[in-house]
């Protein structure tokens, strides 16, 4: 059924619902254990199996070069469907669609061609840049340094997203020189330790613990400067926890609807003979309906700006590239406290709907809470007011990229 026939609204373009059907019957398989993922603390490793099995991960790489050619609105919408199904998952895969968005954004060239054809074959990437403890804002502690004649990768980081899952691993490092540098090692790569010790409440399947490196061969040809990172990368990681939430929206919606649905007690004063023909209660089914469906419509709004912002790196505009950035920054960040707070809400008044029974973890209605609260606890909410409220008043651009440490200075 497409997205209109749901009343979610139109896909992205014409050709979204044709791209979307191929992903689907996945995202069903993997909408069908999510509940019991949760009780168990399964981790999702046949599910992303499926995905990778899919092509999902090359939806970004043009169809010429053995992708989908998927636009940005494309790939976040189908995120949130991916995230109506089980939001673990879009968190897992976050750190390889940031990776995979720097690859479209580099020139044809060795480099491009080698990562391509990897994620074409159906590979993917985790994450490793944030480092904890004592870790600085102005550099990393995991280094790059020369040893019996090659490079090698010493260090350690959490948050290691989806690396768990992942094939390669996109690492965050100090070059030999001592500038920044991003650089892939292998997942199985000798001295390469992933440890699922992440104990948030909620994202608890997305691997999100520490990866340590011990003497890690590293090729010189998979080293990149940080600074040569796309630009709009800050926009398109918050987008992903947009879409996210979106996404936890939609599940949020099914599951209300079903349990009101399917409901027989009710309550001396209510307002109706069942909960399904109350209209109190349905008054609060159809908020929460609302509120995925005003996320959504302001995820897709929010990627066209980095549509835009991707479209003038690639015609080479340097100051149509630096506007059309700055843009998208703002409309994400505008986009972060609405949707945010949209889906917290949502995800509090459900209990509403219901009665007691609706706490029993069986149900793992909390889960929705859980996973909206860590989700926009990432990118604090009150620093995105004050830097929407200081463009609109003083016109002071937006921060491009930034990282969490002591500041020693």
């Amino acid at each position: 059924m497409s997205q209109i026939d749901l009343a979610w609204g139109a896909g992205p373009g014409t050709q979204y619902e044709t791209l979307a059907a191929r992903f689907r019957p996945v995202f069903q398989r993997i909408a069908e254990g999510a509940i019991q993922r949760e009780i168990d603390r399964d981790l999702p490793h046949a599910a992303i199996a499926w995905l990778k099995e899919s092509g999902f991960g090359a939806l970004r790489i043009p169809r010429e070069e053995g992708g989908h050619g998927a636009t940005l609105p494309e790939l976040f919408n189908l995120m949130i469907e991916l995230s109506e199904a089980d939001s673990n998952i879009t968190q897992a895969l976050r750190g390889h669609f940031g990776f995979a968005e720097d690859i479209v954004n580099k020139p044809q060239g060795a480099w491009r061609k080698r990562w391509t054809e990897r994620l074409s074959r159906g590979e993917i990437a985790g994450n490793a840049w944030t480092e904890i403890g004592d870790a600085k804002i102005e550099g990393f502690s995991t280094r790059v340094s020369e040893k019996d004649g090659g490079l090698v990768l010493n260090g350690a980081k959490y948050y290691t997203t989806g690396s768990l899952f992942a094939d390669w691993i996109d690492v965050g490092a100090t070059g030999i020189d001592g500038q920044g540098v991003g650089l892939a090692v292998r997942r199985h790569a000798g001295g390469v330790v992933i440890v699922d010790d992440w104990d948030g409440f909620g994202q608890t399947l997305t691997a999100s613990g520490t990866t340590t490196f011990k003497d890690v061969s590293v090729d010189p040809e998979d080293v990149v400067f940080d600074e040569d990172k796309f630009r709009y990368s800050a926009a398109f990681y918050q987008l992903v926890h947009l879409a996210t939430l979106a996404g936890i929206g939609r599940a949020l919606t099914n599951d209300v609807a079903k349990a009101v649905s399917e409901r027989r007690r009710i309550y001396t004063n209510a307002a109706g003979p069942r909960s399904s023909q109350d209209p109190q209660v349905l008054q609060v089914v159809g908020r929460i309906r609302s509120a995925a469906y005003a996320s959504s419509a302001i995820v897709l709004q929010a990627a066209q700006s980095l549509e835009r912002a991707f479209q003038a790196h690639l015609a080479g505009d340097a100051e149509a590239e630096e506007a059309a950035n700055a843009v998208a920054e703002l409309e994400t960040s505008q986009a972060l406290v609405v949707v945010s707070s949209l889906i917290l809400e949502a995800s509090t008044i459900v209990f509403d709907a219901l009665g007691a029974s609706a706490t029993k973890k069986p149900s793992a209605l909390d889960r929705h809470w859980r996973n909206a609260r860590t989700l926009s606890s990432h990118n604090p909410r009150i620093y995105k007011d004050r830097i929407i409220g200081d463009f609109a008043v003083n016109g002071t651009p937006p921060p491009y990229q930034w990282r969490i440490g002591l500041n020693v200075g």
